[in-house]
C-alpha cells in the first residue's frame, strides 16, 4: 500500500548527497569496497537521506538493496539482508530473468541452508550470491536503523568490507547515535571499521537556523513571520522531524500545542479517528514492519475499515506504508505511546499478536512469537518459540543470536506465570544450560560460557568427566591455561572416567601444552592419548589431534624424522577412517611441520597443494583448503617463486574465507605485496587483518602482522613506524616461536640501522638494548630446538649480527658475506640478495674492493629483478648509481606490476628443458593445461608444474607474457 502523504522537501543536505555519491561510487568504482555510516540523533533525517541517496545511486546505474534492522534483541539472523532481497525481487521487471533467479536462489538458501561445521559458510554464499545479482554493476547495500543490527549481519559487513573477493560493494547505513551507549556491540565494530580508508562515518547534524526556516516555510507554503519562525527554531533545535511536525501544526491551524515532542505526538494521535488511533497503538506494540495480514488478524477490523484507518494514520504522518508492512514514521512515537496504554491493554495486544503469529502457516516467526508471548505474560508459551528460534539461528550459523535465544529460554523457564490462563511445558534445564553454554563458546563469549557451565555443574553434586572436558575447552579458549590444564588433569586422574573421555582429555591437553611451548610434556601427553585412543572405538579425532602435538614435539626436540613419521601415520589413519575434518587436519599439520620447523620447503609446498586438492574433494574448500594454500603461498615466497605464489593466493581468495583462515591468507598475500612494493595493497590487507583481529589475536597472527607493518614502513622510509611495530611485538607477545622472534628482532635492528643511515630519526638506544636481549633469547632457545629449527634461526641471527655492525659503524662486509652464504644454503633468495646489497654497501663505505662490490650489486640486482622486488631493486639501483656501478639491465621492458619484473636477455629460451619448450609451444597456441596434457600424454598436474617452472625461468607471471617470449625466440 503506497503512502499518499505530502513529502517535505529535502533541505540542507545537498552537500551530503554529493559526498555520499562520491564516496560510494567514486571510490568503489575501481572495484574496491566502500562504506559510509550516517550517524545522528532521532529525527535528524538519516532515513530520508538514505532514501534520496539510494534513488540517486540507482539512477547512476548501481544495484541498490534496501533493508532495515529489527528493533528487538532477538531478531532473526541476517534479517535486513533478507528483507532487502525481497524488496528487490518485488521491483524486478519480468524480463530480468537472470537477476530474478539469483535473488530467488539467495532467498532459498536462507530457507534451506543445512547445518555445517563451518560457521562462516553462510557468509561466503551470501557474498557469492550478491556478486551474481550485481552482474558486474556497482552494488550498494543500504541499511537503516543499524543500531539494532543482529550479530550475523555485523559479521557479514566486516567480511564484505575486508575486501576479500572481487565483489564491488558499497554500504550505506544509518545509526541512531543515542543508541550506541555503554557496551553496545556496534561501537567496537565502528571503531575498527574507521581504520579502513574506504570507510567513513558521517555525523548528520541538525539543520542550522537558515535551513530550519526554509524547511518550515516550504511546508507551510509561505514565509513564516519572525515570531513563528523563532518559535519553531527554539522548539525543534533544528531537528527536521520536529520542524516538519511543528510546521504542519502551524499550517493546519492547530494552535496551543505543547513545545515537547510527547505532546506533539499525543495530540496527533488524539486527532485520529477511532480505528486509526487503534491502528497506531497496535503498530507501536508490534515488531516493525507489521504486515497488513498480521495487523488485520490482531485488530479484527473489516478490511475496508482497516484500510481507511491505516490511510488516516498515514495521512497524519504517524505511519509509513511499504510493501512489507507498516512502521511508525518515527520510533519516538512508540516511546510516547508506551505510557498511554494500561499494562493490561499492552498485554492483551501482545497476546493477540502471539495468537495471530501462531496461526500463521509456514512463515518463520519464532523470534517475534517468543517476544510477544513473553510480554503477554505467557512464559510457558514463549519458551518453545524461543527454543525454536534458537535452533533456527544455529541452523543458519547465527551463534550469537542462538545464544541470545537460549538465554531467553533459560529466563522463561524460570519465570512464573503472570496469570491463571497459562500453558506450561516440561523442559530439561540442564539441556538449556548446555545449549546456552556451547553457543556462547561458539560466538566467542567465553566468560558467559563458563558462567553457564558453572550453573550446570551446580545442579550436580559431582561434575561429570564430560562436563570437566567441556569446561577445560572453554577455559583454554578464554586464555586461562592453568585452570584448563588442571581440569584435564582431573579427568585423567578420575577413576569413573571412561577410556574415551581420558583419551579426549589427553589429546586436548597435549594440544594445550603445545601452544604453551612445553614440547616435552606435550609429547608425553600425546603418547598417552594415542595409547588410550588405540583401545577406544571411533577415536580418530583424538588420534589426529594427539599426533599433531606429538609430531611437533618430536620435531622441536631433536628428532625431526620421528615427528614426520608420526604426522604421516596420522594422515594414513585419517585417510583410512575417511572423516573429512581428520584428513584435513592431518594434511594441515604435516604441511605446517614441513614448511615451518623442518624448513623442507619444496616438499612442504607439494604436501600443502596436494592436501588442498584433497580437502576440496571432501567439501572443505573454504576452510582447510584455504589454509593449506596459505601455507603453500608462504613456502613459495621463501624459495623465490613469487609469481606462482601469487597465483596460489589468488585461487584461494576465490573461496572468500573468513575468520582465522582469512587472516592467514591475507597475511600471505600481504607478504607478497610488501615484497613487490605495492604499498596500497599492503596497507589494505594489513588494515583488514587488524579489523578481523579486533579484540585480540594469536601470536601466530599478530607477530607476522607487525613484522609486515615494519617491513613496509622501512621501504617507505618511515623508520619510526617500523620501530613502533617491532617494539609492540616485543611488548605484547609471549610467543615461544624462535623463528618469529628472530624475524621480529631482525626487523627491529634493521629499522634502527636504517634510522642511523638516514639521519632523519635518531637511534633509540633503549630499543636497541631490548633487541639485543631478544637476539640473546633466540640464541639460547635455538640451542634446545631441533637441528632444522636451529638451522633457520642461525640464518636470522646472521642477519641480526650484520645489522648490529651497521649500528656500530659502517657495517661489516664479512658479517654480510656470512649472511648471504647462510641464506644461499637455505635457498632463500630474498634475504640473500638483501645481504649482498649490504655487503656491497659496507665495502664501498670502506673505499676498498670496488670490483667485488660491483659484482655483488649485479648479483643482488639480478635476483631482485627476477623476484619482482621493486623496493629492493630500487635501493640497489640507488647505491649502484652513487658508486657509478653499471648494472646489467635486461634487454626487454619490465612487466607492468607493482614490483616490475624483468625479462631475460639473449637466448631467452636457453634455460628451458626440451619438455618445457614443448609445453611452452602448446601454451603459445592457447591450449589449457588439460589439453596440453592430452597432447603430450602426461597428467594435467605435471603440466602445471612445468608451466610453473617455465614462468620462474623466464621471469614472467602470465601465460601471455610467456607466449610472447616464445614467439619472439622461436626462429632462433
Amino acid at each position: 500500500m503506497a503512502s499518499d502523504v505530502d513529502t517535505a522537501p529535502l533541505v540542507g543536505r545537498a552537500d551530503h548527497l554529493t559526498e555520499l555519491r562520491s564516496a560510494l561510487l567514486g571510490e568503489s568504482g575501481s572495484g574496491q569496497t566502500a562504506a559510509v555510516f550516517v550517524s545522528g540523533e532521532s529525527g535528524v533525517g538519516k532515513s530520508r537521506l538514505l532514501h534520496e541517496a539510494g534513488a540517486r545511486l540507482r539512477a547512476a546505474g548501481a544495484v541498490v538493496l534496501t533493508g532495515s534492522c529489527l528493533d528487538i534483541g532477538d531478531a532473526s539472523p541476517l534479517h535486513p539482508v533478507v528483507q532487502a532481497l525481497r524488496r528487490f525481487e518485488a521491483d524486478l521487471a519480468g524480463s530480468q530473468v537472470r537477476t530474478s533467479s539469483a535473488v530467488r536462489g539467495l532467498l532459498r538458501m536462507f530457507a534451506d541452508e543445512p547445518a555445517a561445521p563451518d560457521g562462516g559458510a553462510l557468509l561466503e554464499r551470501v557474498s557469492r550470491g550478491l556478486s551474481l545479482l550485481a552482474e558486474g554493476r556497482p552494488l550498494v547495500l543500504v541499511l537503516d536503523d543499524l543500531q539494532w543490527v543482529d550479530r550475523s549481519t555485523r559479521q557479514l559487513l566486516l567480511y564484505l568490507l575486508a575486501g576479500l573477493g572481487d565483489l564491488q560493494l558499497s554500504v550505506l547505513a544509518a545509526i541512531r547515535a543515542e543508541a550506541l551507549q555503554g557496551a553496545h556491540p556496534l561501537r567496537r565494530v565502528l571503531t575498527e571499521l574507521r581504520r579502513l580508508r574506504s570507510v567513513r562515518v558521517l555525523d548528520l547534524a541538525p539543520l542550522d537556523r537558515a535551513d530550519t526556516d526554509r524547511l518550515a516555510a516550504a511546508i507551510v507554503g509561505a514565509p513564516l513571520n519572525p515570531e513563528a519562525a523563532d518559535q519553531i527554531w527554539q522548539r525543534s533545535g533544528g531537528n527536521p522531524f520536529v520542524v516538519e511536525e511543528l510546521a504542519r501544526d502551524l499550517r493546519d491551524g492547530r494552535d496551543g500545542l505543547s513545545d515537547t515532542l510527547r505532546e506533539i505526538f499525543l495530540s496527533r494521535v488524539d486527532a485520529l479517528p477511532q480505528h486509526a488511533h487503534t491502528v497506531v497503538h497496535a503498530v507501536a506494540v508490534g515488531v516493525e514492519p507489521v504486515a497488513h495480514w498480521l495487523l488485520a488478524d490482531v485488530l479484527h477490523l473489516p478490511e475496508q475499515e482497516l484500510i481507511d484507518a491505516v490511510r488516516a494514520a498515514v495521512a497524519h504522518r504517524l505511519l509509513v506504508s511499504a510493501d512489507d508492512g507498516y512502521r511508525l514514521r518515527h520510533r519516538l512515537v512508540a516511546e510516547v505511546l508506551e505510557h498511554e496504554l494500561l499494562p493490561a491493554e499492552r498485554s492483551a495486544l501482545h497476546r493477540r499478536y502471539a495468537e495471530a503469529l501462531t496461526r500463521a502457516p509456514a512463515d518463520l516467526h519464532q523470534a517475534r512469537l517468543a517476544h510477544h508471548w513473553r510480554l503477554a505474560g505467557e512464559p510457558g508459551r514463549a519458551l518453545p518459540a524461543a527454543m525454536a528460534a534458537a535452533r533456527e539461528a544455529q541452523r543458519l550459523h547465527g551463534f550469537a543470536e542462538a545464544h541470545r535465544h537460549w538465554s531467553a529460554a533459560l529466563q522463561l523457564a524460570a519465570t512464573p506465570a503472570a496469570g491463571p490462563a497459562t500453558t506450561s511445558i516440561e523442559v530439561n534445564r540442564a539441556e538449556l544450560l548446555e545449549h546456552a553454554a556451547e553457543t556462547a563458546h561458539q560466538c566467542g563469549e567465553h566468560a558467559r560460557a563458563l558462567s553457564l557451565l558453572a550453573e550446570l555443574a551446580d545442579a550436580d553434586t559431582e561434575p561429570s568427566c564430560a562436563l570437566r572436558i567441556r569446561r577445560a575447552r572453554y577455559l583454554a579458549a578464554a586464555g586461562r591455561s592453568a585452570p584448563a590444564e588442571a581440569e584435564y588433569q582431573r579427568v585423567l586422574q578420575a577413576a569413573d572416567c571412561t577410556d574415551g573421555e581420558r583419551a579426549t582429555a589427553a589429546a586436548h591437553l597435549a594440544e594445550l601444552l603445545l601452544h604453551l611451548g612445553r614440547y616435552a610434556e606435550a609429547g608425553q601427553r600425546a603418547r598417552a592419548a594415542l595409547n588410550l585412543a588405540a583401545t577406544v572405538e571411533g577415536s580418530t579425532s583424538e588420534v589426529v589431534l594427539a599426533s599433531s602435538a606429538l609430531g611437533f614435539s618430536e620435531a622441536f626436540l631433536e628428532d625431526p624424522d620421528a615427528g614426520l613419521a608420526v604426522m604421516r601415520q596420522a594422515l594414513q589413519t585419517a585417510e583410512r577412517a575417511g572423516r573429512p575434518e581428520d584428513v584435513a587436519c592431518a594434511y594441515l599439520h604435516l604441511a605446517e611441520l614441513l614448511t615451518g620447523p623442518l624448513n623442507i620447503l619444496e616438499e612442504g609446498v607439494v604436501v600443502a597443494r596436494r592436501g588442498a586438492e584433497r580437502v576440496a574433494q571432501l567439501g572443505l574448500g573454504r576452510t582447510y583448503e584455504t589454509r593449506l594454500l596459505a601455507i603453500a603461498t608462504n613456502g613459495l615466497f621463501r624459495v623465490g617463486q613469487w609469481a606462482e605464489a601469487e597465483k596460489v593466493v589468488a585461487a584461494a581468495l576465490r573461496h572468500r574465507p573468513s575468520g582465522a583462515d582469512a587472516v592467514e591468507l591475507l597475511l600471505a598475500r600481504c607478504r607478497l605485496s610488501v615484497g613487490y612494493g605495492d604499498v596500497e595493497a599492503s596497507d589494505r590487507d594489513l588494515e583488514a587483518v587488524a579489523t578481523m583481529l579486533a579484540g585480540g589475536g594469536a601470536p601466530r597472527h599478530v607477530l607476522p602482522m607487525l613484522i609486515l607493518r615494519a617491513g613496509l614502513a622501512m621501504w617507505q622510509g618511515r623508520h619510526d613506524v617500523a620501530r613502533q611495530a617491532v617494539q609492540r611485538g616485543l611488548t605484547e607477545s609471549r610467543s615461544d616461536d624462535v623463528l618469529l622472534l628472530a624475524t621480529l628482532a631482525w626487523h627491529g635492528l634493521r629499522a634502527e640501522a636504517e634510522a642511523r643511515a638516514s639521519r632523519t630519526v635518531p637511534v633509540d638506544e633503549t630499543a636497541v638494548r631490548r633487541l639485543r636481549d631478544a637476539v640473546d633469547r633466540v640464541t639460547t632457545k635455538s640451542v634446545t630446538a631441533a637441528r632444522p629449527v636451529r638451522y633457520v634461526a642461525e640464518g636470522f641471527l646472521a642477519l641480526c649480527t650484520a645489522e648490529l655492525s651497521r649500528l656500530d659503524g659502517r657495517g661489516c662486509p664479512e658479517a654480510w658475506a656470512r649472511s648471504a652464504v647462510e641464506w644461499d644454503r637455505r635457498n632463500h633468495p630474498y634475504p640473500a640478495a638483501y645481504s649482498r646489497l649490504r655487503q656491497a654497501e659496507a665495502l664501498l663505505a670502506r673505499r676498498s674492493r670496488s670490483a667485488t662490490a660491483a659484482k655483488l650489486l649485479r648479483q643482488a640486482y639480478q635476483t631482485a629483478q627476477g623476484l619482482g622486488a621493486a623496493p629492493l631493486t630500487s635501493e640497489i639501483r640507488n647505491l649502484a648509481g652513487r658508486a657509478r656501478v653499471k648494472l646489467e639491465e635486461r634487454t626487454q621492458p619490465t612487466v607492468a606490476r607493482s614490483g616490475g619484473r624483468g625479462q631475460p636477455a639473449g637466448d631467452e629460451l636457453g634455460a628451458l628443458t626440451a619438455r618445457e619448450r614443448e609445453v611452452l609451444a602448446a601454451v603459445a597456441e592457447g591450449l589449457t593445461n588439460k589439453e596440453i596434457g592430452q597432447r603430450l600424454f602426461i597428467s594435467e598436474r605435471t603440466i602445471g608444474v612445468h608451466v610453473s617452472h617455465i614462468f620462474d625461468k623466464l621471469q614472467v607471471r602470465t601465460r601471455v607474457q610467456a607466449s610472447a617470449i616464445y614467439l619472439r625466440n622461436r626462429g632462433e
